[in-house]
């Protein structure tokens, strides 16, 4: 730029073209720093009658805006929950089912980013040796999926191949017992599966049995250590279903269904132990009716810690103690529509975005940097039965 500049007081003419050219790399320079803010977010869902997939659109991080129409990125069974590759243009989706070609089983499915708009292309499909699969995460290698299965009470790792598709699995393990409540702990349910940041020890969250085990994880040889699991118990008739880790990685969430509750543990992330510190409710003292939770997310800064319920339609935010973890309520906020399953949360901190199951829409809010209270934007967007949120 320093024999440019030179340049420009060479002669008048040659200092027209370098303005010219200044203000051409400037608008360059401006159409970056517009498409940096701009995300692509991607929505499960479960199909019937009016869903067929998995659906996509345009958010601006900077506006809280939806830029694009929704999209159908891929057609798919019940692709109820979503994760992105680490590293690669890859997105890899569980089919919530109870039967693949044949077997009682659900499917895992693995999807190339295909071009600018988000469009999937399907790679291949695996048996997620459990049924009904719910929850996945990639770990942080790339080379492993991780699977959550519901009815079936399983655990599964499937490797992720060089061409970004499934292999075979790799390790499954069974969780055995049952709980207090006998329509939905008649057995074990494994709902969720999350990696420390560490990629040491995968936390999984078993709704049939009030447990939450840990499991050392070999990365390498994609497996499961059982000899040296561990696991916690809840309250009896809880039912914990997800689960986060605060980004210190000194506490960890779960989220319980059925109490809703939300119990924080402090974590060792050498052992990978989890011990209970804190049970706080997720609705208001007043609430009368029947509710579930369902998601649970932590806030990027660690500041504010989100879950949703279903029959109160809301959203609890609470702040976070950085010292001990613990939790204090700040509100309960509308999503503004029914069965708020699943939400996301932006990666700057900025939005969150509900998916409504009930009402077949997708609302966002913003979120309040120095408070963590949540605003309706009035963005509202229509996807049918959308269950979860991810952002790219």
């Amino acid at each position: 730029m320093g024999v440019m500049k030179s340049l420009c007081f060479w002669k008048p003419e040659i200092g027209t073209k370098c303005r010219r050219m200044f203000a051409f790399a400037a608008c360059l320079l401006s159409m970056n720093l517009m498409h940096a803010e701009t995300v692509q977010v991607y929505i499960g869902t479960y199909t019937n009658a009016k869903s067929k997939g998995i659906y996509v659109f345009d958010f601006d991080t900077h506006t809280g805006k939806v830029t694009s129409d929704v999209r159908l990125a891929a057609e798919s069974v019940n692709p109820s929950f979503l994760a992105l590759h680490p590293s690669r243009p890859l997105l890899y989706a569980v089919n919530e089912t109870g039967d693949y070609q044949g077997e009682k089983t659900g499917a895992v499915s693995a999807f190339h980013i295909a071009d600018r708009h988000g469009a999937l292309e399907l790679i291949n499909q695996q048996a997620s040796r459990g049924a009904a699969p719910c929850h996945i995460q990639i770990d942080s290698t790339g080379g492993s999926a991780l699977i959550a299965n519901y009815t079936s009470g399983t655990v599964s790792v499937l490797p992720i191949e060089e061409n970004g598709g499934l292999g075979t699995t790799a390790d499954v393990v069974e969780h055995l017992g049952s709980s207090v409540n006998p329509q939905r702990q008649e057995a074990a349910h494994a709902h969720c599966i999350n990696l420390d940041a560490a990629n040491r020890f995968a936390v999984a969250a078993d709704l049939g049995v009030d447990k939450v085990f840990i499991y050392p994880f070999d990365a390498k040889n994609r497996r499961f250590n059982i000899y040296k699991a561990a696991s916690v118990s809840v309250k009896a008739g809880s039912g914990p279903r997800h689960f986060a880790f605060h980004p210190n990685q000194s506490f960890g969430y779960v989220i319980n269904e059925l109490s809703n509750t939300v119990v924080v543990f402090s974590y060792d992330p050498e052992l990978g132990k989890l011990e209970e510190i804190q049970t706080i409710s997720t609705l208001p003292l007043d609430f009368e009716g029947v509710s579930y939770t369902a998601e649970i997310f932590m806030h990027p800064s660690g500041k504010y810690l989100y879950g949703s319920n279903r029959g109160h339609h809301s959203i609890a935010a609470f702040s976070v103690n950085h010292e001990n973890g613990k939790l204090t309520l700040i509100e309960t906020e509308s999503t503004q529509g029914e069965t708020p399953r699943g939400f996301g949360i932006d990666p700057t901190g900025k939005f969150l975005i509900a998916a409504n199951q009930g009402t077949d829409s997708v609302v966002v809010f913003k979120i309040d940097e120095n408070t963590g209270a949540l605003q309706s934007t009035g963005v509202r967007v229509d996807v049918p039965t959308p269950v979860c949120v991810i952002f790219r």
